[in-house]
């Protein structure tokens, strides 16, 4: 029997296209009024302290002298970035590192391709890593040169690369984004905890439920900023500032960031496509998550990033749900009117749905990882 956190007050479930429960969480509560401006540093910091509160300060006092290992699993786009980085900003950077395999991977690329001496610090890497495996370490380096989305590295290449990323982290709380990333690595997650020497502290499982025209909307009308890689989505996150581009008569964010100037953020290339092309990694993410669902003796966590919409105003604030935006230029005042609305889709169950903001997904993860810990 798997564990699955029970969290008070939820009531509702919804089962999905796959079988797997993910309860609904209720973050509406009772007496607290007020709205918070969720979209702002200075307005989470106010939103979790009155919502999880005790929460946050149980956990902060674990962190004091203990750690733990979080595995973040879901779909391409689900936001396990997102909301690792919503407890890093809570509990610190010093306390908390969100750490993404597929960011290591792009920086010993870049330091292979640009550094005179890049080789010979990825061998050294991987000699402090203990690598062991079926390739070559310069096999390896050509592969990682070469790597697609269909020509993976090896598992044992990427684990002595994150064995010797994380030695150098010091004492920290690790939430994991990329890893397990094929079915192999779900065994090797089991003992990873053992291989790279980190601590006897607990390992968790994070499932992401998120409906997949959710990935599809946020992959095309994502926007970064090419200075500073702030993200955000023209129709479903816009930034205070909106630009209009009247040769292509279309509408652009500008960084709300205040070092970059005004920087107008762009679409990555091939962004507009969505989830076309991706449907092999989104059945392998599916794949990962089925298999993650069928292990003994890991705690799992499950979030869910959607609410039926006629339960939503029940169980979440009205501020805690995505909406949707438009634009108007107006002429005469030279500027762009911002027009905001309830966003409902069918999740992949066609139920009509809409779609929590990244903070109360964080608060569900707040709350149920110190039910898991027993704090």
């Amino acid at each position: 029997m798997y564990l699955v956190v029970s969290i008070r007050d939820t009531k509702y479930h919804i089962q999905d296209t796959r079988n797997m429960d993910f309860p609904l969480f209720k973050t509406k509560a009772p007496g607290l009024n007020r709205k918070f401006d969720i979209n702002s540093p200075k307005g989470r910091k106010e939103y979790f302290q009155a919502k999880a509160g005790q929460e946050i300060e149980k956990l902060k006092n674990y962190l004091a002298e203990k750690t733990f290992i979080v595995y973040m699993l879901g779909k391409k786009g689900s936001g396990k970035g997102t909301y690792a980085q919503l407890l890093e900003e809570i509990f610190g950077e010093d306390k908390v590192y969100q750490f993404s395999i597929g960011d290591t991977v792009r920086k010993w690329h870049k330091i292979v391709l640009e550094e005179k001496d890049g080789k010979e610090k990825l061998f050294q890497a991987l000699d402090k890593g203990r690598y062991r495996g079926f390739i070559s370490k310069e096999e390896g380096v050509e592969r990682l040169l070469g790597r697609t989305m269909t020509k993976l590295l090896p598992s044992e290449f990427i684990l002595a690369l994150l064995k010797t990323e994380i030695d150098s982290l010091g004492r920290k709380a690790l939430f994991i984004d990329g890893f397990p990333r094929g079915m192999d690595q779900v065994s090797y997650s089991l003992f990873f905890r053992d291989l790279i020497g980190y601590r006897d502290d607990p390992d968790i499982f994070v499932l992401i439920d998120i409906p997949e025209i959710v990935i599809d909307e946020r992959m095309k009308y994502r926007r970064v900023c090419p200075l500073c890689q702030n993200t955000r989505n023209v129709k479903l996150l816009p930034t205070s500032q909106i630009g209009f581009d009247k040769d292509k008569k279309e509408f652009y964010l500008i960084c709300d960031n205040p070092v970059c100037k005004g920087e107008r953020m762009i679409a990555k290339e091939g962004a507009e496509l969505g989830l076309s092309g991706l449907r092999e990694r989104l059945d392998n993410d599916a794949s990962l998550m089925n298999q993650a669902m069928t292990l003994y003796g890991i705690p799992r966590i499950l979030l869910r990033n959607h609410l039926p919409a006629d339960k939503a105003l029940e169980l979440a604030d009205d501020y805690e749900i995505t909406p949707e935006y438009s634009y108007e230029w107006d002429e005469k005042e030279n500027k762009a009117i911002v027009k905001e609305k309830s966003w409902v889709f069918p999740d992949d169950s066609g139920v009509p749905s809409v779609s929590f903001l990244a903070p109360p997904v964080a608060l569900s993860l707040i709350k149920q990882l110190v039910a898991v810990l027993n704090l």
